[in-house]
């Protein structure tokens, strides 16, 4: 008797592993949330209403941005007082090139900058108002 290889087995050995890895690290991120990245989140789900829908601990690659709206390609980042050692910074800045060079832009704030009001009117001012709604079809008139 032949058996015929699983649907999975031409994705590469261990890819549903890999996978289900990212995905649990970044629910592990998301569950140890500094206090600063609490606040940003709240404000930063009050845009949803805008358009801009915002991913905590988002996967771009290798890397996992705070926050990310794929749509807009924005990447926020809290930075703690570790980022200003020279061997975080340089690992800091080669992450923010790669993000660039896949199309994301980077913001950076320091968690003591970290007011969720402030933060969310300064995505606002980055992406612009946004887009006007669409026509309706049909007219509507009879």
């Amino acid at each position: 008797m032949t058996f015929s290889p699983s649907p999975k087995e031409g994705r590469g050995e261990g890819w549903g592993a890999k996978k289900r890895m990212s995905i649990e690290r970044a629910r592990a991120l998301r569950k140890r949330q500094t206090e600063s990245e609490k606040r940003i989140w709240r404000g930063l789900r009050l845009l949803r209403h805008e358009g801009l829908h915002f991913r905590r601990q988002a996967q771009i690659g290798k890397y996992y941005a705070d926050f990310a709206c794929h749509r807009a390609k924005l990447v926020i980042e809290l930075d703690g007082a570790h980022h200003a050692e020279p061997d975080q910074a340089k690992y800091d800045k080669e992450r923010t090139s790669f993000l660039e060079s896949v199309g994301y832009r980077v913001v950076r704030f320091w968690n003591v900058e970290a007011n969720e009001e402030a933060i969310a009117q300064y995505v606002r001012s980055l992406l612009g108002p946004p887009p006007p709604a669409p026509p309706l079809v049909g007219g509507g008139e009879s």
